[in-house]
């Protein structure tokens, strides 16, 4: 049996502004109808995988959830990563807690965000690393290049792979290259794309950390013994994992320990790190534009049209390398070759204080999603879809009021000592102080219209009495 152990952070901030840090691009469906995450779950199910552990952060624990059952999924474990702290000590502390149950369990472990078309020569190349990982080997896989790409990192074999996908021996870990050095490995062949992928059994890992990060040992070790359940979740002690080394994987044990193997994949593979890719693995028409949503190209080659707002009509005209993404708050357009430049907009975002930068215009909560259609100086619109059974908190402010509007569903409305049922056309009038709840007691969504009024409309004027998600207090808890 093997467990899929699927690492489900990250900003992806290469893909803005379709993938933020408040939904980043491993829950968006970039690729296909299906997300990312979603995709890199189906592809590691069956009779020889067991549940996946996913690792993810608080804001996104119940999206995962949410993701997994849309699919038919029940995850095996989530851990709740207090922080951000790298695959390094996320994967130590997935080994720790598979390493309880079974100290010779075997990890499959894998990123949530890339895209491989063909399930079947995936499975077949993680069955090929099974030897090497009995073997006491921890493994990788390293994916043959279509091109001379300087986006990747490389992993040099001790040779060039015969075409039968066997484990072979790593020589070499090579960072991101120049255009140059990047055309000298292609033509070599003994170069193969780092595809972040790994496979070993926990207790190898966890003696390979004890040989080459032994600073991460006693912390990661901490925060897993020390985690709490929280509603199915299993949520790691901050304290230790705030204290353990912000690191990768490869930097921590990969690129140190003589023990690791690659099993070559020649299979389609890309990790989306750029609009670039996104690109790639669309279906371009005969003049290589790919275009969706409510895109439209004239005269256009080579060109990425992408608009992700049913309102908004985005044209291109005589466009050539060119990628053009368009929110309703946010457009990208850059030349195609600087695809991944796009952090460098976010950063720029970042310094003059805009909130696209991190934040989408819908946001997500377990109980479903609001977005923000007027922003004013003492006032806000929103859209607020309630899931079939789903609740907010209950819950006051200190400084605005609210208006609730139903116009699709039923919803089961708290005021204070009063409730009411309203159904669409009907509305709720939330005075400032007031105790309430929102409820959706119905089988269909419930979507309604919010007006705030005050001094103040910040998410964080916000103060829960209960909450059945357990969020606590805050913006999200």
């Amino acid at each position: 049996m093997i467990f899929p152990v699927l690492l489900c952070g990250g900003s992806g901030s290469r893909l803005w502004p379709l993938s933020r840090a408040s939904y980043p691009k491993q829950f968006v469906p970039l690729v296909g109808e299906e997300t990312l995450f979603q995709a890199s779950a189906r592809r590691v199910k069956g009779a020889e995988f067991a549940a996946p552990v996913v690792l993810t952060g608080s804001d996104f624990r119940f999206i995962v959830t949410e993701q997994l059952q849309e699919i038919g999924i029940d995850p095996g474990a989530v851990l709740i990563e207090p922080e951000g702290r790298n695959t390094a000590p996320a994967i130590l502390a997935a080994a720790f807690h598979l390493s309880a149950q079974d100290p010779d369990a075997v990890m499959l472990v894998a990123p949530s965000d890339h895209v491989v078309p063909n399930t079947n020569a995936f499975r077949a190349a993680v069955m090929r690393g099974l030897g090497a990982v009995h073997a006491g080997k921890l493994v990788t896989f390293g994916i043959q290049p279509t091109d001379p790409n300087t986006g990747y990192g490389y992993l040099e074999l001790s040779g060039v792979p015969d075409g039968t996908g066997r484990a072979m021996d790593l020589r070499s870990f090579a960072e991101k290259p120049n255009s140059d050095r990047a055309q000298q490995m292609f033509d070599e062949g003994n170069f193969l794309w780092n595809s972040g992928l790994f496979l070993f059994k926990a207790r190898d890992i966890i003696a390979a950390f004890e040989v080459h990060a032994p600073k991460l040992m006693g912390t990661v070790s901490l925060a897993v013994a020390e985690a709490q359940n929280d509603l199915g979740f299993l949520r790691l002690e901050i304290n230790a994992w705030l204290a353990a080394e912000d690191i990768s994987i490869d930097y921590a044990v990969m690129e140190n320990t003589d023990n690791l193997a690659v099993v070559p994949f020649d299979g389609d593979w890309s990790d989306l790190g750029g609009w670039d890719a996104v690109w790639k693995e669309g279906m371009a028409d005969a003049n290589g534009v790919v275009t969706s949503g409510s895109a439209t190209a004239i005269d256009c080659s080579q060109t990425l049209l992408r608009s992700d707002s049913a309102q908004l009509e985005l044209v291109g005209i005589g466009l050539e390398d060119v990628m053009v993404v368009a929110m309703n708050d946010a457009v990208l357009v850059a030349d195609k070759a600087r695809a991944q430049d796009v952090k460098q907009a976010v950063a720029a975002l970042k310094d003059k204080g805009a909130f696209q930068a991190t934040q989408l215009p819908i946001d997500h909560r377990p109980w479903g999603w609001f977005e923000n259609l007027v922003v004013g100086g003492r006032f806000q619109v929103k859209r607020i879809h309630v899931h079939p059974g789903a609740a907010l908190s209950l819950q006051s402010h200190y400084h605005r009021s609210e208006h609730w509007i139903v116009v699709e569903g039923t919803a089961r409305v708290t005021t204070n000592d009063n409730v009411q049922i309203l159904t669409e056309n009907e509305s709720a009038y939330i005075p400032l102080g007031a105790v309430h709840r929102m409820e959706n007691p119905g089988k269909v969504p419930v979507v309604l219209i919010e007006v705030q009024t005050g001094a103040y409309i910040g998410e964080d004027d916000i103060i829960r009495y209960e909450d059945v998600y357990s969020r606590g207090q805050g913006a999200k808890g």
